[in-house]
């Protein structure tokens, strides 16, 4: 009996804890993490693949009311290891590499060799993301090669098809070559790593008897192309721009027609929030802009795409959300900097990311993965530091206006001679061939007009063939040895993709900018068109310790996508950098403590995450102008009085009663009547066919919820009004807008526009302002492309990954 009694005890020792041959000391005081989409992506999906997506619901309705138990219920565990985390599950796929599977279905990966990790990553990718793995891997190539008009995850959520030629093969494997020759040991080691990783994934998909043909090096380097074309790039949006540009010169004249766009673009706006201290000046304006072309407005028509459109799931994840929150030791309880953040890249069944925890000889790491990633971690932690990304949207894109020539479309003239446009086929969408044509600078996007004649438009991307080189990054900080924030800086910098990458340890909190940002030749300002004829060039690369970075040992360091130090321009496709951001949403809730926790850091980022950034940055001013005069009705000062009680209330957009009504008021209020107020304060001088056209394709009216409320005209509205009130304002804008100038005219057409936006929910609600309710349900989240039921509240914050995290110690 005794016997009997040990024998059981060892065993289930021995399933209760699965120690590693290459043990290494966790630092972590608390490490917990959410991932909605979860681990889980078989179709249909099994019973708990929204266990994650409900306990990351949970949270939205307590607003900043979180204690420390929250983090234990409504995270989970993100220790290293598996203790505490069963009933575990284990398989060995061959000798040297054990996958424990936790509660979440995690696997916890154990190798002997740093091989054995990279061989048990891909068979447990391949076991938990087959469906996606398909789908992605010949669509990526669309992202490689730059295809004009298609990005590879509306393809892949759109359910296509593309079939890539074979020189789009060629090209791809370029990225290869590229690897080996200029990136030395650690290019030939990815590629190593690229090579197990695929003997993993096709070792799972034999023994699944999964039919699809085997994986190769270069769909696993093409897949990075995909984060790299939704997250890591920014500008190209010089057409657009042009077009305003010129529409608002035949308005307004040239001169003022200039003036005010360079209001609207909000370049370096000295009031805008910034996430770092110092001045990181870049590409500041010509005297002329002698290398420049401006087409004319309407006139640009875009190559022709096969296929029908598919659902635009690009531009919704690009609906920036991804943030930060990292306060550092002298503001934390404990001593220690907190850790709050992650990265938004949309909500997805089967997810885009799935956590690995990985234990190789000497080092160990766990945090969210992806399919391009080999045994290596993109947001996560090591034993004594964790990191993660934002979007940075620096301008790594460049339009160019090709002169052409001999009469022809696929001709150009480039450095006085008139040379041929190369063809390239790169494969087939739907049965239908893509081909599109290619000058020196890249893809030909379309054709426009200059001055009445007919010019074409090509693309340049800094990190064009690139894509694989993003992912030594990953490679150091998953097995390398970054000690120190500026051990970290430094390797941050080898990314071509444009992040803020972020890193706290026991004792310092740290941010960088990474990128390959071109250095443009004189002439040239960023936000417009290159003249593409070969006089006007790049001059090489900002170098690293140019890049905006930061250490921090005191006080706060918050992003939501925001400028990330001052004399660091808005790329060519970024108006949103005004004077007020949704990070100062973030900046006053950390303010409210002198001292956080992990629990309260938690709560700010919460609150946040449902308040209306409107209501909390701009209504107090927009109150207090209204004030000033004369109410057009009764109904009108309620409802300014009851858009004011949201304001104190917190500005929460909360349906906490699940009634598909938003509780407060203010939210119906506010939603009908913006448009208007917008139009109210801006139409005046920019008349309405180009305010329509600068919402619809620069900046929009407001990004409005389920939208990640980026951008917004209220930013234009508060330099302004406080202009037209006699106000400090730092930066002015050079024109005014509202009223034309006159502060009483703008009163009057403000207290209009939200007058009538009242007449039209009376009509439709009721003539009690305090019984208005706006759509919650409208609002509510859902997993593209439709296989997982589950729905939540709105909640503005990260989904590829949400650590919550303190390190008590180091090595």
């Amino acid at each position: 009996m005794k016997r009997t009694f040990v024998f059981a005890a060892v065993t289930a020792a021995l399933f209760t804890a699965v120690p590693s041959a290459h043990a290494v000391r966790d630092y972590a005081r608390t490490a917990r993490n959410i991932i909605p989409s979860g681990q889980y992506g078989s179709v249909p999906p099994p019973p708990e693949a929204d266990r994650q997506a409900r306990m990351y619901d949970a949270l939205t309705p307590l607003f900043d009311d979180i204690d420390n138990g929250h983090l234990f219920s409504l995270f989970k565990s993100e220790r290293l290891g598996t203790k505490g985390q069963g009933p575990l599950k284990t398989e060995r796929p061959r000798k040297g590499v054990r996958i424990v599977r936790d509660a979440f279905n995690v696997p916890h990966i154990y190798g002997k060799t740093d091989d054995d990790v990279t061989y048990g990553a891909g068979w447990a990718l391949a076991q938990d993301r087959a469906l996606l793995l398909e789908q992605a891997r010949y669509n990526s190539r669309v992202a490689v090669v730059d295809a004009p008009g298609l990005e590879a995850i509306d393809l892949i959520v759109g359910l296509k098809t593309f079939q890539p030629s074979a020189q789009t093969e060629r090209e791809v494997a370029k990225e290869a070559k590229i690897l080996r020759k200029h990136y030395g040991r650690r290019g030939r080691r990815f590629l190593h790593d690229i090579d197990v990783f695929v003997k993993g994934i096709n070792a799972q998909y034999r023994k699944s008897n999964n039919p699809a043909k085997p994986w190769t090096r270069n769909d696993v380097i093409a897949l990075n192309a995909i984060k790299s074309e939704l997250f890591g790039e920014g500008g190209g949006a010089e057409v657009n721009a042009a077009q305003m540009l010129d529409g608002l010169q035949d308005r307004l004249g040239a001169d003022r027609g200039l003036s005010v766009w360079n209001d609207l673009r909000q370049r370096q706006d000295p009031e805008t929030p910034v996430s770092v201290k110092g001045n990181f000046p870049y590409e500041p304006l010509p005297k002329s802009r002698s290398g420049n072309v401006v087409l004319d407005n309407g006139s640009f028509q875009a190559v022709p795409v096969p296929g029908a459109s598919p659902a635009r799931a690009s531009t919704a994840m690009r609906r920036q959300a991804s943030n930060i929150l990292m306060v550092a030791g002298k503001r934390s309880k404990s001593g220690n900097p907190l850790f709050v953040g992650g990265p938004q890249i949309g909500y997805f069944y089967p997810g885009l990311t799935l956590e690995m925890d990985l234990h190789g000889p000497g080092w160990a790491a766990r945090g969210a993965t992806s399919a391009p990633f080999p045994g290596y971690i993109l947001i996560g932690r090591r034993e004594d530091f964790v990191w993660t990304l934002t979007s940075a949207g620096a301008d790594i894109i460049d339009i160019y206006v090709e002169t052409l020539c001999e009469g022809s479309d696929t001709k150009y003239l480039y450095k006085g001679k008139c040379r041929d446009m190369q063809p390239f086929d790169a494969g087939t969408l739907g049965g239908q061939p893509v081909r599109f044509n290619r000058t020196v600078h890249g893809p030909v996007q379309g054709y426009a007009t200059v001055g009445g004649r007919r010019v074409a438009i090509s693309r340049k991307r800094s990190s064009y063939l690139l894509d694989g080189v993003d992912l030594l990054l990953f490679q150091r900080l998953t097995r390398g040895r970054v000690r120190s924030a500026r051990d970290f800086i430094r390797a941050a910098n080898v990314s071509p993709q444009t992040f803020n990458t972020f890193y706290a340890d026991d004792d310092e909190a740290a941010m960088v900018t990474t990128g390959r940002l071109p250095i443009r030749a004189r002439g040239v300002d960023q936000g417009l068109p290159t003249d593409g004829r070969g006089a006007h060039e790049w001059k090489g690369f900002l170098k690293p310790r140019l890049h905006p970075h930061g250490i921090v040992r005191s006080g706060v360091l918050n992003n939501w996508n925001n400028k990330p130090a001052r004399g660091f321009p808005a790329s060519d496709d970024q108006w949103a950098y005004g004077a007020l951001g949704r990070v100062d949403l973030l900046n006053r809730n950390t303010a409210k403590r002198r001292k956080h926790t992990l629990a309260s850091l938690t709560g700010a980022m919460n609150a946040a995450a449902t308040q209306d950034v409107r209501t909390m940055t701009f209504v107090p001013l927009l109150a207090e102008l209204l004030k000033g005069g004369t109410s057009p009705s009764p109904r009108a000062t309620r409802m300014l009085e009851l858009l004011e009680d949201w304001n104190r209330q917190g500005g929460s957009r909360l349906d906490r009663d699940l009634d598909g009504r938003i509780d407060h008021p203010g939210a119906a209020i506010l939603d009908t009547a913006w448009n208007r107020l917008a139009d109210a304060a801006m139409v005046p001088v920019l008349g309405q066919p180009l305010a329509d056209q600068l919402s619809n394709t620069l900046h929009r009216r407001f990004d409005l919820p389920p939208g990640g409320q980026f951008s917004g005209w209220h930013m234009y509205m508060s330099k302004d009004l406080r202009s037209l009130m006699g106000k400090p304002v730092k930066g002015p804008l050079r024109n005014r807008y509202c009223g034309g100038g006159d502060v009483n005219r703008c009163r009057a057409d403000l207290w209009a526009a939200l007058d009538a936006a009242g007449a039209d929910l009376a009509a439709a609600q009721g003539p009690d302002p305090a019984a208005w309710r706006a759509d919650a349900t409208r609002e509510r989240i859902r997993f593209l492309p439709g296989l997982l039921p589950y729905t939540m509240r709105y909640t503005n914050r990260p989904t590829g990954i949400q650590q919550v995290i303190e390190f008590r110690g180091h090595r």
